[in-house]
């Protein structure tokens, strides 16, 4: 039985307003947004029981968990943890961010371009001390995990932390390096959700990052002045073969009527977002839903390309797991546990479908972003495990990592460029399916792909 963990960033602080670096330093406290976005929270999460509560020992991150904590049922306790502490940046902490780009430029821009390498010198009373903060980080993370996991298998937790913790506990969960640090988003009081299968180094889904619907925008808001592309990737709404679990891969199903429904609320989730562009695969389920939700932005064109087909499972196409089961028991064994080692027979394999979705995926960012003086944003509609494997891609993960995504029917998920093509993405939110059920977790179908 899986372990469900939600993780939320804590409410606006002082400091958040006033663009200070915050670090470990325990002078911020919530502003009246903060607590009002933390009762939002709250409301949020009232329908769900949880075993454990967890928040930093900074009082930003507990007094929104205590903000929170009337909502939730039943009677459990909050525990805060020293664990769950902000990155330690103790020489840049109070100062405003300006300040540390213009005194630091080269710390500064290896913070922000290689936060793996980044390292600070702090003097001690014996001379100094090399202090590594996004390393130092991610090992905290991975403690906390390997203490707190063996205490609730099978239960549901909650934690409520800070921007750079809660990008670690998330980037050790599901194996994206530190050099990726800045690549996922943590709005404040955003609502993120991990499936932990097992134990500490088995298996753990990313089901949801960086939710924000509950606070009132759908996705989270652009950076200020912010330039360059914003990609809305989305997956295809319901078929009937999703709902029975048939393997579809290029087999050109339709959507059924949950499928066009979704579609439908896709629409009316995206209709105040501005789409410049859309791109989809040429099959009949992404384009049917693309065009549903371009139906609200009739002056864009839908552009097909076939490399966003759907993967080919071969001879696994149109039927079920327990059919594949009786012939391929092992590959499909495989399949579910390293799905990166297995070639569909007369089909394809993951890194095929990397390669054509990723080149495909690249030079749509390329012809797209020419334009840095402005902010452009397009819409993908494409498969399961195209979506998946261009998300691995965007976040430094392999094709090993390919059930660690999520993607549910209809789920939209959100990449900047803020920088234009040629700098990092950043994952701004993934797998949001609030505008179908209304709630935090997705109960899309699980379906094959």
């Amino acid at each position: 039985m899986a372990t469900r963990v939600i993780i939320v960033r804590h409410g606006q602080s002082v400091y958040n307003t006033q663009q200070i670096i915050q670090g470990r330093c325990d002078e911020s406290i919530l502003t009246e947004t903060g607590f009002a976005d933390a009762h939002k929270v709250g409301a949020a999460l009232s329908k769900l029981n949880f075993d454990a509560v967890y928040c930093s020992s900074l009082q930003r991150a507990k007094q929104t968990a205590e903000t929170i904590m009337p909502y939730l049922p039943g009677s459990v306790e909050l525990q805060p943890m020293d664990n769950l502490m902000e990155i330690d940046l103790p020489l840049w902490e109070k100062l405003h961010k300006s300040d540390v780009a213009e005194k630091f430029p080269e710390d500064y821009r290896c913070w922000k371009e290689r936060p793996h390498e980044f390292r600070m010198v702090i003097p001690t009373e014996e001379g100094s001390r090399e202090h590594f903060p996004v390393l130092a980080l991610h090992q905290q993370a991975q403690q906390f995990w390997q203490e707190i996991l063996p205490r609730h298998q099978g239960k549901t937790i909650l934690i409520v932390a800070h921007n750079g913790i809660n990008r670690c506990l998330i980037s050790t969960a599901i194996g994206i390096p530190p050099a990726r640090y800045h690549s996922i988003r943590q709005s404040n009081c955003c609502i993120n959700v991990l499936n932990f299968t097992g134990g500490w180094g088995e298996q753990v889904q990313l089901e949801s990052l960086n939710q924000t619907s509950h606070l009132g925008y759908a996705l989270p808001t652009l950076r200020e002045r912010q330039k360059g592309l914003r990609l809305l990737l989305v997956r295809h709404g319901e078929t009937e073969w999703n709902r029975a679990s048939r393997f579809q891969g290029q087999i050109d199903i339709p959507l059924n009527d949950n499928g066009r429904k979704q579609g439908k609320q896709a629409g009316e989730f995206l209709k105040e977002v501005p789409i410049d562009f859309a791109v989809s695969s040429p099959m009949v389920r992404p384009k049917e839903t693309a065009e549903m939700i371009l139906q609200s932005h009739s002056q864009v064109t839908l552009e097909l390309q076939d490399e966003f087909r759907e993967i080919s499972h071969g001879l696994w196409e149109g039927k079920l797991e327990a059919e594949i089961k009786q012939e391929y028991a092992d590959l499909l064994r495989r399949w579910q546990e390293a799905p990166e080692t297995v070639q569909m027979p007369e089909g394809e394999n993951l890194q095929q479908v990397l390669e054509r979705a990723v080149a495909c995926w690249n030079e749509m960012v390329k012809s797209a972003a020419d334009s840095p003086t402005e902010l452009k944003t397009g819409l993908i509609v494409a498969h399961d495990a195209i979506n998946k494997v261009i998300l691995c891609y965007i976040l430094g993960l392999g094709t090993e990592s390919f059930w660690s995504i999520k993607q549910g029917n209809g789920a939209v998920s959100v990449i900047d460029y803020p920088k234009g093509g040629e700098k990092a993405p950043v994952l701004q939110a993934m797998n949001i399916t609030t505008h179908l059920s209304g709630g935090v977790l997705d109960q899309t179908a699980a379906g094959a792909l």
